[in-house]
């Protein structure tokens, strides 16, 4: 499994140096690395980051449409801050995920990580949502996800995946900064 592990940590990379970058190529690169992760997760018995994947593979389609279709339009999808009006349901609607998610793996599986996997889960479902949208907070929670999912993959042995992880923690902090100078360019742009 190790030759897999680092072959999906090198797309998770070159995914996460696009994303950085706000490239529309993060998406197909997106739809690539779940699915070598699909079956590391399984093999390691994180369900419900197997489970992500899966999801990560379809939200990597609509993210590739979406930000392909603004782009041709006249309006564009452009980084923005989350709406504050969003914070209250997305709160509950994470909430809820990890809840069932737990639910789901504490009755139905033999996982030994059902809270940090169900917390992981939950947020990266509202993360890659958040990501297609262009909201800079997405940072913020994928620094959240990918701190406690280190800790997670050096528990269970998946070095390579924990490293990939800890390289995206660091790169998440950068990610915003660099995203909010996007932001600006844009905004300074839009006065003139």
């Amino acid at each position: 499994m190790q030759t897999i592990e680092i072959i999906g940590a090198v797309i998770g990379l070159l995914y996460l140096f696009l994303e950085y970058r706000a490239s529309k190529w993060l998406w197909p690169v997106g739809v690539l690395m779940p699915v070598f992760y699909v079956w590391i997760f399984f093999q390691s018995k994180f369900y419900a980051d197997m489970g992500i994947n899966i999801y990560y593979f379809f939200a990597s389609i609509y993210g590739w449409i979406r930000w392909n279709r603004d782009q041709k339009e006249s309006t564009g999808l452009f980084i923005t801050h989350t709406p504050k009006r969003y914070i209250l349901p997305l709160t509950v609607i994470g909430l809820a995920l990890c809840g069932g998610i737990l639910l789901l793996l504490t009755r139905y599986t033999d996982s030994q990580v059902a809270m940090g996997d169900s917390i992981t889960t939950s947020l990266s479902i509202l993360g890659m949502w958040m990501l297609a949208q262009k909201y800079v907070e997405q940072w913020w929670v994928w620094f959240v996800v990918n701190l406690i999912s280190c800790g997670l993959y050096v528990w269970k042995g998946l070095y390579p995946t924990a490293a990939l992880f800890a390289i995206y923690s660091v790169i998440s902090v950068f990610g915003y900064y660099k995203w909010i100078r996007f932001l600006k360019q844009y905004s300074s742009r839009a006065i003139l």
